[in-house]
Parts: structure tokens; sequence; C-alpha cells
């Protein structure tokens, strides 16, 4: 059993700390937010992620997860620090370190024994040795430490299951003996490792990210052409997919990617590469596309009504992706506003991210519980997110409810035949126009 501090408890933080727990670690989580710990200790959990409630109640019952906002005595009493700060992106693009340097110096203010100092955070290429000479000015270079760069590969919604399974972890270190206790950390896992340099890991969480987001941004260019030529683009990914060297994965068109990473990471290895003199024109591409992708759903709307002045809409999702709380980036965040300067009215179904959709939106939306209700009326049902719900749809109740039988879809819910046979008027992403 190792003792671990683990700094923040936003989204990576408290997932892997908890996970760190589960698998019989002693795990602190520190947060300088007194009322984020205070609602932790009473079993509020400030994000939505499958079965994290669950898993942070049973370790803090078994003595195993705790919370503090006493940073100093953790890190004091702790073999291992992570680092689980966030790094928002700034105008230009890179990532800023503001809190990742904070929690570096307080580190080093309190260094004392030796230490295993871990950067969870998505960090820029250079970072694991810029926190290393920050704690060694701050500590005077009276004890020894390590630093090594452990990148997390989380995907929200599924994140424990991530963790828990997880494919690959990372480990680039400044010696070999904190290489070999993070290994070891993470021998439970039954995961495959890769040691490496600091630089290396660091590199590999951005690489990992755009190639993703690049895929995404293909598939939607592809999906763009497919309309224009009359093909099915979920047929054309299908026949990719099933090649060994590319695979199915990421290969879903629709609306673009959101979220936490891919916007963050691209802009941020966008503008790594600048710093070091190198154009890196695809993932320039990568960006422009996604950005255009929201606004398709957009067009589509105009296309058939014209002047949208009066005219109500039902959406369904406003988050990101399904199974999360996370309005970072998403889709509806561009496309709502964009309605509502037309004149549009908006209500709209969101099962769990209403709270944080409100905080953007404010009441420019009609937010509805019931799906049903949301539709009663409207000119056309939008689809920004591919929530349960909607696949759950009576889609013949849902015809009766609208105005009229429209669809525009874009995450590619439904069949075309599906659409087709219920006589619905459907529009997707990168499909033939069922009319």
């Amino acid at each position: 059993m190792k003792k671990l501090a683990v700094i923040g408890t936003g989204y990576v933080g408290l997932v892997s700390g908890t996970c760190f727990a589960e698998i019989g670690n002693e795990v602190t989580c520190c947060d300088i937010d007194e009322q984020k710990i205070n609602n932790l200790k009473n079993g509020i959990i400030p994000i939505f992620e499958p079965g994290l409630e669950e898993l942070v109640t049973k370790n803090v019952e078994q003595g195993k997860l705790s919370f503090t906002n006493d940073v100093a005595g953790a890190m004091k009493k702790a073999d291992i620090i992570y680092i689980a700060v966030g790094t928002p992106m700034a105008e230009n693009g890179e990532a800023n370190l503001k809190y990742v340097d904070a929690v570096a110096k307080t580190i080093g203010e309190n260094l004392n024994s030796y230490k295993v100092v871990v950067n969870k955070s998505t960090v820029p290429i250079g970072t694991g040795k810029r926190v290393f000479n920050i704690i060694k000015d701050s500590s005077g270079g009276k004890q020894e430490f390590d630093v090594v760069s452990n990148p997390e590969f989380l995907r929200e919604g599924s994140a424990i299951a991530d963790t828990m399974n997880m494919e690959r972890a990372v480990i680039g270190a400044t010696s070999e003996k904190a290489a070999f206790l993070i290994e070891e950390l993470h021998q439970p896992f039954g995961t495959t490792i890769i040691k490496s340099d600091l630089e290396s890991a660091e590199m590999i969480k951005y690489a990992s990210n755009a190639f993703l987001a690049t895929k995404i941004s293909f598939i939607n260019d592809i999906a763009n052409i497919c309309e224009k030529v009359g093909a099915d683009v979920t047929k054309v990914a299908e026949g990719m997919g099933l090649d060994s060297r590319i695979g199915s994965k990421f290969l879903k068109a629709g609306i673009g990617y959101g979220g936490s990473c891919f916007p963050k990471d691209t802009s941020a290895l966008l503008h790594i590469a600048h710093s070091v003199g190198y154009n890196f024109k695809l993932i320039e591409a990568v960006i422009e596309t996604n950005n255009y992708q929201k606004h398709r759903v957009t067009e589509k709307i105009q296309d058939i009504f014209g002047d949208l002045k009066g005219r109500t809409f039902a959406i369904l999702g406003l988050a990101f992706k399904p199974n999360t709380d996370d309005m970072r980036d998403a889709p509806s965040l561009e496309i709502i506003p964009d309605l509502v300067r037309q004149g549009a009215e908006i209500k709209a179904f969101e099962p769990i991210a209403k709270q944080e959709a409100f905080k953007h939106f404010g009441d420019t939306v009609n937010y509805v519980d019931d799906i049903y209700e949301t539709l009663d009326g409207a000119e056309a049902c939008i689809i920004l997110t591919d929530i349960p719900e909607v696949f759950d749809l009576d889609l013949e109740k849902a015809k009766n409810k609208l105005g009229n039988p429209i669809i525009i879809d874009g995450r590619n819910c439904f069949s075309l035949e599906q659409m087709k046979e219920l006589e619905y008027i459907y529009h997707s992403i990168g499909r033939p126009t069922v009319l």
C-alpha cells in the first residue's frame, strides 16, 4: 500500500484518486476549494460520472479515501503526489500552467522527504522539467525527489471502467527508481506499461488525442462530400473500419468533437508546433473542419425553414456527449445562440447537464423534463447529443407530438429505412435526406 496525495478534485483527480484507493492505496484528495471538499466529505460529488459516487462512498467507508483542504499536510504524509489541476486553454491556444506552477511551488515549500511528483494533468512538452525546477528552487534543494509524467486517458461517461481496465499506462520519469514506483502502483490494473523520458510521455498524450480528433474531422469531411454525391457515410465508415489498419473507432460522422480534451489538446499541440517553428497544417485543418461542422445543423435548419423568427424548435441533448454533465465546447453552445439570434424559440430536453446548461443559456432556453412535452408543437426536432432517451423514443408518438414530422439529426441516431417507413422528413449527417 502506498500513500498518495492527489492535488485537484476535478474530473481527472477525483476519478484517478478514487480508483487508486479502490486497488488498495491510502489516498487523500486535496483542493483549495473549501466548499468542494465539504461537499465531498458529505458525499456530494461535483461531477457526473457513472459509478463514481458509489465507488467514492465505498472507499471512504473503508478508510482508503479521504478529502482535505490541508494540501501541505497531505503532501508531507504522502509517498507519491499527483498533480491533477486544470490546464485551461489561454486565448492563444496555449495551455495555462498557473495552477500546475502553484502546486509545484507548494510541494517544494513542504518537501520533507523523498517524494515522487506525478503530472496527471495534460501539460505541454517541457512541463515535467519546469515542475522539477520549481520544486527544486522552492525547496532549496535540501530533499531528493523525482518527477514523473503519467498522463490520463479517460473518456467521460466511462472513466471508471477506463481506469480499472486501462489499456496502457505511460510513465515518463527522471529516474529508474521513480519509474519503478509508479509502475508498481499500476500493477493491480494489469495494464501494459510504457516507460519513456518526460518529454515523450507528455507528447504521447497530445499525439493520441490529436490523432483521434483527426479521425473525427476526416470522417466529417467525408460525410459532407457524401451528402453532395448521394453516398451514405455510415456505409463508408463501416467499410473503412473493417480495414485493420484503420479501425472503426472514431469514424462516426456528426457535428464535431467537444468536451474538455480534444479542443484544448489540439489547440495546445498547434501552439507547441508554432513555438518551435513548425507549421502543423494537418492539425490546423482538423480544428477548422471541427469548427465548421458545428454549423452544419444550423445550415440545414435554414435551408428547410428560411426565416427562423418566431419558430419553435425542440432540441434533444445539450452536453457534448451522453452520460456526462460536461458542457465544455459542446456543439449546443454555438448552435443554440445562433438560432436564438435569428429569432427562434428553443425548448430543450437534457437529462443530466441541465444545471450546467443553464449557466450558459440562462432563460433563453425553455428546459423541459419530459421528452415528449419538449417535442409538443415544435416545428422540428433537432438532435445534438445521442443520449439514451433519443434511442428509446416512441417515434410514432413523437411524430404525433411534433408540429411537422421533421427531424434534423446531428448524430445519425436512426436508420434511413426506419425514417422512410414512418414518413418522417429526416435530415442527418453525410446521408441522403428522407423526404
